[in-house]
């Protein structure tokens, strides 16, 4: 028996119709993949590429600062506006995660916010200490050193815990985030 013209065998419940939004404006776009490619390159050039590793530093504290203020005069999802809301909801939020319950945030959402926290935090104590490090008051003092050193291992371990987290979630909700970071766009769902 042919099927009706326009018939689907999916339940009413699967019926929804995609559409995309934007999330991420340009500068926050750029400011993430500029600051990932610097991480990685501090990462990859201490001690035998010094100089590179100096600038890298040195530009990961000025998008730092970027960031800062982008989150406070940035376009609505770059603001820091719900970040105590969704700090305060992350626990919950990660529990709920455990059972497959994930939510829909159209920005980041309590896990993602809670990363963004942990990295920025992380990054800017590895930043701060290796500035210092360079200084003649600070250059070999041991507790400088090993916070640099400390920090930036932490650092290492929280981007690598975002990747796997993104891929989670891209699976879980059935959602390319990364292309959404790329785009500015992130896929909406809704019934019609």
């Amino acid at each position: 028996m042919p099927e009706a013209r326009g018939a689907s065998d999916r339940t009413p419940a699967d019926r929804t119709v995609s559409r995309t939004v934007a999330v991420w404006d340009l500068p926050l776009r750029l400011w993430h993949w500029a600051f990932a490619a610097s991480i990685l390159a501090a990462w990859f050039t201490p001690t035998v590429y010094d100089r590179v590793h100096r600038i890298v530093g040195y530009t990961v504290l000025g998008l730092l600062a970027f960031r800062l203020v982008w989150g406070f005069w940035g376009s609505r999802y770059s603001r820091f506006r719900l970040m105590s809301v969704r700090l305060r909801a992350a626990p919950r939020y990660l529990l709920n995660l455990r059972r497959g319950l994930t939510g829909r945030y159209i920005g980041l959402n309590p896990a993602g916010t809670l990363m963004l926290v942990a990295l920025l935090l992380a990054v800017a104590v590895s930043a701060i200490t290796g500035a210092m490090s360079v200084t003649v008051t600070f250059f070999g003092v041991w507790w400088v050193e090993d916070t640099h050193h400390y920090s930036s291992d932490a650092v290492i371990v929280l981007v690598v815990l975002h990747v796997v987290g993104v891929l989670l979630m891209g699976r879980l909700q059935r959602e390319n985030l990364i292309r959404a970071m790329i785009s500015g766009r992130k896929r909406i769902r809704h019934h019609p």
